[in-house]
C-alpha cells in the first residue's frame, strides 16, 4: 500500500469515527441534529481548526508547537489593550495577529537558526508568552470592549430576523457565524498553499528528509522559520476571535489548546514523524473532538470525565499513528 493511500484510508478512518459520533450522540438528545446545535458545534469547533490548520504545517515538517495556547492568550491581550487606548478595532486585531506572527518567528528562530530543539523551543515560548500576558493584565480580565470589538466573534452572515406581532424581533435563522466562515477561508487557502505551490512541496518534503531536501536545493531554515511564523499568526487570529467572542480579555484563556490542535492534527492522519497530513484530515479531527464534547456535554457527562474521555482518545491516535509508521 503506497503513501497515498494510507492516509486516505487514515482520513476515511476519521471521517467514520466522526459518522459513529454522531449517530451515538443522536440517541442521547433529539436536539443533537438541530440546526442551532449543528452551528453551535461549528462555532466550538473554529479555534480547535484555527490553531490546528497552523499545527499540521509545523508537524508535517517534524516540528511541534507547545506555544499557541499562550500566543492566543497575549495575542488578545494585546488587541484588547489597542482597543482600550483607542486603536481601531482592525487595527487593534491587526496588532494582535502580528504579534503572533512576532512569536512564530522568535520560535522558527531558535529552531531553525540556533538549532534548539522544537520542543524545548516552544515549551519556553509557552512560558515567556503566558507570563508576558498575565504581566501586562496584572492578571485581570479586562471588559467594556463595545459591540464593534465583539462584531467579528458573534456576527453573522445572511442572519434572518423577523419582527413578530408582538413588536420583538424574532430569529428565523441564526446565520453561517464570521468566525465559522473564517475557518473555512483559512483551510480552502491553506491546503491549497500545501497541495498546489512550491512552498508546500518543499514543507512536505522538509519534514520526510530534511537533508534530503538540503543537498536538493530546499532552503531547510527559511521552510521551518515559515510554518511556525504561520503557526503564530494564527494563534494571534484565534486569539482575536475568542476574545472577541467573549467580549473580554482573560490573560489565563487558552490553557490546553496545544494539546486539542495537536489532537486534531494526529487524529485526520498528521504524522508526529513529519512528511504527512492534510488540512481536510485536520478539520475532520477538529469535528471529531468538538462534536465529543457537544455530544458529551448534551449527555450531561461531567468535565472531568470529557477530559479523561479526550485524553484516551489522544492516547489512542497516536498509538495508531506509531502503528502506522512502524509498518
Amino acid at each position: 500500500m503506497n503513501q497515498h493511500r494510507k492516509d486516505l484510508v487514515q482520513k476515511f478512518a476519521a471521517l467514520g469515527s466522526l459518522l459513529v459520533l454522531m449517530i451515538v450522540f443522536s440517541f442521547s438528545s433529539d436536539a443533537f441534529f438541530s440546526v442551532g446545535n449543528g452551528m453551535t458545534v461549528a462555532l466550538q469547533v473554529t479555534s480547535i481548526a484555527y490553531l490546528g490548520i497552523g499545527a499540521t504545517c509545523v508537524i508535517i515538517t517534524g516540528g511541534i508547537d507547545l506555544s499557541v495556547g499562550s500566543i492566543l492568550a497575549l495575542s488578545g491581550v494585546v488587541a484588547v489593550l489597542a482597543v482600550k487606548a483607542a486603536v481601531p478595532v482592525p487595527l487593534a486585531m491587526s496588532c494582535g495577529l502580528m504579534t503572533g506572527a512576532a512569536c512564530g518567528l522568535v520560535n522558527g528562530i531558535c529552531i531553525a537558526r540556533l538549532r534548539l530543539p522544537p520542543f524545548i523551543a516552544t515549551l519556553g515560548m509557552m512560558l515567556v508568552a503566558r507570563g508576558l500576558a498575565l504581566q501586562i493584565t496584572d492578571a485581570k480580565a479586562i471588559g467594556g470592549l463595545g459591540d464593534s470589538f465583539a462584531e467579528l466573534g458573534n456576527g453573522a452572515l445572511w442572519r434572518v430576523v423577523k419582527v413578530g406581532a408582538d413588536g420583538f424581533p424574532d430569529v428565523v435563522f441564526r446565520g453561517v457565524p464570521y468566525p465559522v466562515l473564517v475557518m473555512i477561508v483559512l483551510a480552502i487557502a491553506v491546503s491549497i498553499m500545501l497541495n498546489r505551490t512550491t512552498l508546500g512541496r518543499h514543507i512536505y518534503a522538509v519534514g520526510s528528509n530534511a537533508e534530503a531536501a538540503r543537498l536538493s536545493g530546499v532552503n531547510v531554515a527559511r521552510v521551518t522559520m515559515f510554518v511556525y511564523v504561520l503557526s503564530g499568526a494564527l494563534a494571534g487570529l484565534t486569539g482575536c476571535v475568542l476574545m472577541s467572542r467573549l467580549v473580554t480579555a482573560q490573560p489565563s484563556e487558552g490553557v490546553m489548546y496545544e494539546l486539542d490542535a495537536i489532537a486534531a492534527a494526529v487524529i485526520g492522519g498528521t504524522s508526529l514523524a513529519g512528511g504527512t497530513g492534510s488540512i481536510s484530515g485536520t478539520g475532520i479531527g477538529a469535528f471529531v473532538i468538538g462534536i465529543l464534547r457537544n455530544g458529551l456535554n448534551m449527555a450531561g457527562v461531567s468535565s472531568f470525565i470529557q477530559q479523561i474521555i479526550i485524553g484516551l482518545v489522544i492516547l489512542l491516535t497516536v498509538w495508531v499513528d506509531r502503528l502506522r509508521n512502524r509498518r
